[in-house]
């Protein structure tokens, strides 16, 4: 779970704020000797340290360094300029926002075949959020048609229309239409008597009589007085029908509010044969378009992320602007605003590497700073009408090319359904399309992570598939609307996922050394001790300045985790650019258990291999046969740190929960 949140003091002048992170001047002076050094050190290593002999390994690794060096420099740009929001809640708006003028929201709930109990946690949150009854609606997108699911909504349907909020609402709805009923009644006593008194002032106005046409003129004199206050009407009957239409309508409004108090819905789209469904983006766009709703903004969560209470009004001011001028609120350009991901069954150690405060943190930060904070799917505010404009000129473009898109228009002309990582996506599209983003720091909702490593690998292998079919389809460099920051941090993460194939070089090298005794590297000695030394260290600390307040473990498990998934970056990679049909898979929600050592046995080999030649190494050592004992020295350090990186996902591999029903429950509450 996120240890960290947004400072929420209101002491600052207008409603929201943005200030640079703490000790961003700190991690800029060491970038900037980072990359000095690393260029140093890539300069040295070209010139003067490829092993000629064995340019079969001694290029593949100064091409893996090339790479690491150039993500290096895109990932120390992404971080630039990281902002910290801070935002006063929409009750607190100064001018205040009269509760009459906040936006309707509608709140999805994605879900395919989650247990229906999961779910229903998260619908509860939704349906308790501090907000208006009559402006908020809630609905569970079943994309599995589940009748489970069916039932489950339609009981807590009943039961929130039963809940004493919706009763009071309804009580004040019944009240206010029978006003209106006991005014429209008095209405149409009035309008007889109005009708009559039209008659004999018409009467009177032909009488000679002086009193009695001083009358009629003091009576003609008040009707042209009431008839001025309302020109368009002719007369006080007319007067009287228009103000009936009027109650007519308000009482009409207010039976459709009785109607729409039940706010907790099902919606589960039909899958027609032969017409592609377009996974998690399908059930979505559906729901858009779909006629049942219509919200100003749409809050998407998981299926397993539980909101707090407090979420819509912490969010939803980032998309008001105040104008000094109209001394009235209007809507910005702002098209959505992401909170963290955060989780709450995850267990001591983080086995799988699910904290994510490197990421929600200095990284969104970072893209904040450069208006391109990315969508993450869950835990987000959207504005619908900035969603639905630019889907339908996605949608227009795809229909120029094929008309037999029409028959998908109700699944595609929102949310992308180009890529299995549809929020990304959209997100770059928005951006694209000149709409702007927040990232808001502060931890709103919290949901499940997997908890076995298949789901895990599973989920992680649809990130890097999905992103990298972004590229493909869809380059940032090449679309038009981005600024030229925005395209850097999108490719910046598209970037970051062919990082497998360095990896592989940076594991292998040391053992082709352990049995072969061939170095890439021409020299292991003072030379390169002294341009390889300072140019880690000077890494390691700009790293940590700009990872302040993050536990340590959580960042080992984060490097342990990008260095040894390279087959599944590789396969990623490898998938994407083949061709190889490439499926929407959800994440389990429940525990898949079992051991799974087969699914890291590219890493077993490499652990393996890599133990055995340290052993063989120091044998020849022990014997007094080995020929470069420095050289020896280091690759054994290269390949222990290699060991200690591979053990996380191996030691996830066979991780069981515990047992014991104390240890169970200080792990999961």
């Amino acid at each position: 779970m996120t240890s960290t949140t947004l400072n929420n003091s209101t002491n600052f002048f207008g409603n929201s704020r943005s200030t640079l992170k703490k000790r961003t001047l700190l991690f800029r002076y060491l970038a900037e000797i980072n990359l000095i050094f690393g260029f140093w050190y890539l300069q040295w290593r070209i010139t003067h340290s490829i092993n000629f002999d064995a340019l079969w390994l001694s290029i593949p690794l100064l091409l893996a360094e090339i790479y690491s060096y150039f993500g290096g420099v895109l990932f120390v740009i992404g971080l630039w300029r990281p902002l910290v929001r801070q935002v006063k809640s929409l009750d607190q708006m100064i001018p205040p926002l009269a509760k009459s003028e906040w936006p309707t929201v509608d709140v999805f709930i994605t879900c395919y075949n989650e247990p229906p109990e999961i779910v229903e946690q998260t619908a509860m949150a939704a349906l308790a959020i501090d907000y208006p009854a009559t402006k908020l609606h809630v609905y569970v997108l079943d994309d599995g048609n589940s009748s489970l699911m069916r039932t489950m909504t339609e009981r807590l349907c009943i039961q929130d229309l039963q809940s004493p909020l919706l009763q009071q609402e309804a009580d004040r709805i019944d009240a206010e239409r029978s006003h209106l009923l006991e005014r429209l009644q008095k209405l149409e006593n009035l309008k007889s008597n109005i009708q009559g008194a039209e008659d004999w002032l018409q009467e009177l106005s032909s009488i000679q009589n002086h009193e009695t046409k001083s009358a009629a003129e003091l009576l003609k004199s008040l009707q042209q007085f009431i008839l001025w206050l309302t020109p368009e009407h002719q007369s006080l009957t007319a007067r009287i029908k228009t103000e009936k239409r009027a109650l007519e309508t308000a009482i009409h409004q207010k039976e459709l509010e009785l109607v729409q108090l039940a706010r907790f819905h099902y919606i589960a789209r039909p899958k027609p044969v032969g017409v592609p469904h377009h996974a998690k983006a399908g059930n979505l766009n559906y729901a858009i378009f779909s006629g049942e709703t219509a919200g100003e903004f749409i809050l998407t969560l998981d299926a397993d992320h539980i909101p707090k209470p407090q979420f819509l009004k912490r969010v939803l001011p980032y998309f008001y602007t105040y104008n000094i001028l109209t001394g009235n609120y209007e809507q910005n350009r702002i098209a959505f605003v992401q909170t963290p991901q955060a989780f709450y069954n995850i267990p001591v150690g983080d086995p799988f590497g699910h904290k994510a405060n490197l990421f929600y943190g200095p990284l969104q930060q970072g893209k904040d700073g450069m208006n391109a904070a990315f969508y993450t799917g869950t835990n987000a505010i959207l504005r619908r009408e900035a969603l639905i404009n630019v889907g339908l000129q996605y949608f227009a473009d795809e229909f120029i090319k094929d008309e037999t898109k029409l028959d998908e228009f109700q699944l595609v002309a929102g949310v992308s359904s180009n890529s299995i990582t549809e929020d990304m996506n959209t997100a770059m599209r928005l951006h694209g399309a000149g709409w702007k983003s927040i990232y808001h720091h502060e931890l709103l909702a919290e949901g499940l992570a997997p908890d076995d490593l298949s789901s895990t690998l599973k989920q992680r292998l649809r990130w890097a598939q999905g992103t990298i079919q972004v590229l493909l389809k869809e380059n940032p460099f090449a679309k038009a609307g981005l600024t030229f920051w925005q395209r850097l941090q999108y490719f910046q993460t598209m970037y970051s996922y062919f990082s497998g194939f360095a990896t592989l070089v940076f594991l292998v090298c040391p053992i082709i050394y352990f049995f072969t005794e061939i170095a890439p590297v021409q020299t292991f000695g003072y030379d390169f001790a002294i341009h390889f030394i300072p140019t880690f260290i000077i890494n390691r600390l700009t790293f940590l300045a700009i990872a302040w307040g993050i536990s340590a473990g959580e960042l080992w498990r984060s490097e342990q985790y990008a260095i040894a998934l390279f087959p599944l970056l590789i396969q990623a990679v490898w998938s994407v650019f083949i061709g190889q049909k490439i499926n929407f898979q959800v994440t389990p929600k429940q525990r898949q258990s079992g051991i799974y050592l087969r699914m890291v046995w590219p890493q077993l080999i490499i652990f393996s291999l890599t133990i055995l030649g340290i052993l063989w190494s120091f044998y020849f050592f022990v014997i007094g046969q080995i020929k470069y004992p420095w050289i020896s020295l280091v690759n054994s350090a290269w390949a222990i740190y290699n060991l200690l990186l591979l053990w996380g996902v191996i030691r996830a591999a066979v991780w069981q929960p515990p047992q014991n029903i104390k240890d169970f429950t200080k792990i999961h509450f």
